[in-house]
C-alpha cells in the first residue's frame, strides 16, 4: 500500500473544489443551430464514430438505421428478418461496433459498421425486455440500458439493467422506475443519472464496484416536458433534451439550471457530442423528424 501523508490527503481536498470551481466558472457559449439532414422516422439515439468521423441514429416509426457522413445521408442497416426491428438509443464502442436497444423485439443487438446486426443480449429471465430504450458504457467497457414499459406516474413498472461485457452476467441495476429513459455517468462525481420521463426529472444513482446501484436521489426536475437523452461535457455540466418542452437545457453538478436553448421544433430526443475536438453538439428532433448541431465551447466528455 502506498503512503500518503496527511497533509497532502487535506492539500487534495482543498483543490478539488477549487478545480471545480474553475471549471464551473468558464462561460458557456454556443452557436445557433443547424439543419444536417431530415426525412427520418422519429429520429433518435446518435452515436458518434470518432475515427470515421460518422454519426449513426435510430428511426424509432421505421425499420432502418441511418448513418450520417458531414450532410450526406445513407442506411447503415434495414430490418429485413426477425433479427432486428425497430431501435432506439446506440452507443458506438471502442472495438468498432454500434450496440443498439432493439424495442420491437426487447433485444440489445450487436451491430457491424458493415450493416450486419446480431443479438448481444436477449432477455432477463427468460424473458425478453419489455422497450429498451436508452443504452451508455462505463468506462470499463460495460453497459447499462433502460426499460420503461408504461408511460403512467403511478405505475413505477420501469428498469435499468447492467451488463458486464467480460462475463456476459446481466444484472437488474434498479427497478420501480417511472418511464427511465435518457442515461449518462457523470465525469465529475462518478454516478449515474437516469430520467425519469414520466415524472419530469432525472434521479441519480451511487455506482458500487460490481455496477451495482444504491442510494437513489432526485437530481432536478424540469416541468413542461421530459426529460430524455442525456450527456455530459468534460467540466461535469448535463445536456438534456426536453422533449415536448423544445430545449436543450444545460445543468451544473450542482444541479442550477446554466442555460436554456431553444431547438428548432418542439420535440428534441437526444444528444450526442462528436467532432474531432468534442465541441459539436447534435440532436435528433421529432416534430421535424431531422438532425441539427450546433458548435459549443466546453467540449463533450468520453470515456474513450
Amino acid at each position: 500500500m502506498k503512503f500518503v501523508h496527511p497533509a497532502s490527503r487535506f492539500l487534495v481536498v482543498l483543490m478539488l473544489p477549487l478545480f471545480f470551481m474553475t471549471c464551473s466558472s468558464v462561460k458557456l457559449e454556443h452557436t445557433d443551430w443547424s439543419f444536417v439532414a431530415g426525412g427520418f422516422q422519429f429520429p433518435e439515439g446518435p452515436a458518434w464514430n470518432q475515427d470515421e468521423q460518422v454519426l449513426y441514429l435510430s428511426n424509432c416509426h421505421s425499420d432502418w438505421i441511418a448513418s450520417i457522413a458531414g450532410t450526406e445521408v445513407d442506411t447503415l442497416i434495414r430490418s429485413l428478418d426477425s433479427t432486428f426491428i425497430k431501435t432506439n438509443g446506440l452507443i458506438f464502442s471502442p472495438e468498432g461496433y454500434i450496440v443498439g436497444c432493439d424495442f420491437g423485439i426487447g433485444k440489445i443487438l450487436k451491430i457491424s459498421t458493415e450493416g450486419h446486426a446480431e443479438t448481444l443480449i436477449s432477455g432477463y429471465q427468460n424473458q425478453p425486455f419489455n422497450r429498451p430504450n436508452d443504452i451508455i458504457m462505463d468506462k470499463q467497457g460495460n453497459i447499462y440500458f433502460t426499460d420503461p414499459k408504461g408511460y403512467d406516474p403511478s405505475v413505477l413498472d420501469g428498469r435499468l439493467f447492467y451488463f458486464d461485457m467480460r462475463t456476459s452476467e446481466l444484472k437488474l441495476a434498479a427497478d420501480s422506475l417511472a418511464f427511465p429513459n435518457g442515461l449518462e455517468i457523470s465525469p465529475v462525481d462518478g454516478r449515474l443519472y437516469v430520467c425519469e420521463s414520466a415524472l419530469h426529472r432525472i434521479v441519480r444513482f451511487d455506482i458500487e464496484s460490481d455496477g451495482s446501484l444504491h442510494h437513489k436521489s432526485l437530481f432536478v426536475e424540469l416541468q413542461g416536458g421530459d426529460p430524455d437523452g442525456l450527456e455530459f461535457d468534460v467540466n461535469g455540466n448535463l445536456y438534456v433534451a426536453h422533449f415536448g418542452g423544445k430545449a436543450i437545457f444545460i445543468i451544473s453538478p450542482s444541479g442550477e439550471i446554466l442555460q436554456k436553448i431553444d431547438t428548432p421544433g418542439s420535440r428534441p430526443s437526444n444528444i450526442e457530442f462528436a467532432g474531432t475536438d468534442m465541441k459539436t453538439v447534435f440532436i435528433t428532433e421529432d416534430e421535424t423528424n431531422s438532425v441539427y448541431k450546433m458548435t459549443v465551447n466546453i467540449p463533450g466528455h468520453s470515456w474513450y
